[in-house]
């Protein structure tokens, strides 16, 4: 017989796992988990340092999101004001001249 033996069959569905998850990860599990690590640390300190906490932050995306939706409405708002703004001359004007030129 000579097959896989079942050590080896499963060896390689290990080494099949660990290479997805490594190509997932883009490097090592471990080297992951160590920058990973790192990285947690110092965006900790620099948090502790300005006194912001997790909701803070997801406040502060929350707060940067309603203020984007509402300065949208409020640049339509304006646009919309100018178009009429602008219709109170246009438009009588427009009128104007079609009559004018109708009798030609």
């Amino acid at each position: 017989m000579s097959g896989p033996t079942p050590s080896s069959l499963g060896t390689s569905i290990w080494r099949r796992a660990l290479s997805a998850l490594t190509r997932f990860l883009g490097d090592s599990p471990l080297k992951v988990i160590l920058k990973l690590l790192v990285v947690s640390f110092l965006v900790g300190l620099v948090m502790n340092a300005f006194g912001w906490s997790p909701m803070d932050v997801l406040y502060g995306i929350r707060k940067f999101f309603m203020d984007l939706w509402n300065l949208g409405f409020h640049a339509i708002d304006r646009f919309l004001g100018y178009i009429l703004l602008g219709a109170a001359i246009v438009v009588p004007a427009f009128i104007l001249l079609r009559l004018a030129n109708y009798r030609k």
